[in-house]
């Protein structure tokens, strides 16, 4: 396969997966009226699944560093498919779940005067991080599937550029999605 083939499926990936994620998000395709059991145990899967991807990350990190390329790639390649798992299970979780806003205690879609009080300062700090959690994850797609393809293919030099930026957001967007989840979690009403 040529260099402008993958660039350009990295690509097409990339923007559908984007695309998919706006249009459930924004409910232009409506969710069930009811909504099916196991939806409430999406949100604790995600974290989960975050949580796992962020350990399996360090120990590949730990391994490449003692030259244990097998064990590297073995934990990419798991990290991956975990990365995967979570990205179907949290476009599914947006698709069905209603939008829950962080502070909001009723649960009724509305963030009373008493209610933003009570959350207090850390409202800002969960919308600060989710944003840097959301616009990273956006963006470091393209870069997981680049550097995933070339150590795959041991273009050893070029996985190494893609990883030196790769890698942390990766880091940062798994772990983020933990935090994310920790401090929303208390707001869910379904």
């Amino acid at each position: 396969m040529t260099d402008k083939f993958i660039f350009r499926f990295v690509a097409a990936v990339s923007i559908f997966v984007f695309l998919v994620v706006l249009i459930l998000n924004k409910k232009i395709i409506p969710a069930p009226a009811v909504l099916p059991s196991f939806t409430s145990f999406l949100p604790r899967l995600n974290a989960i699944l975050n949580g796992t991807c962020s350990i399996l990350l360090i120990i590949s990190l730990y391994f490449i560093k003692q030259g244990n390329i097998t064990v590297h790639k073995r934990l990419n390649i798991l990290t991956f498919v975990l990365s995967s798992l979570f990205l179907v299970s949290y476009i599914l979780f947006h698709y069905l779940a209603p939008e829950t806003k962080y502070g909001d205690l009723d649960g009724n879609g509305q963030l009373s005067a008493a209610e933003a009080a009570a959350a207090g300062s850390l409202r800002y700090v969960y919308y600060v991080i989710l944003t840097s959690h959301i616009i990273l994850a956006a963006g470091v797609l393209p870069l997981i599937l680049l550097s995933f393809y070339r150590g795959l293919q041991m273009q050893v030099e070029k996985h190494k550029k893609l990883v030196r930026w790769a890698f942390p957001i990766w880091l940062y967007v798994t772990v983020t999605g933990v935090i994310v989840y920790l401090m929303i979690s208390p707001y869910y009403k379904f």
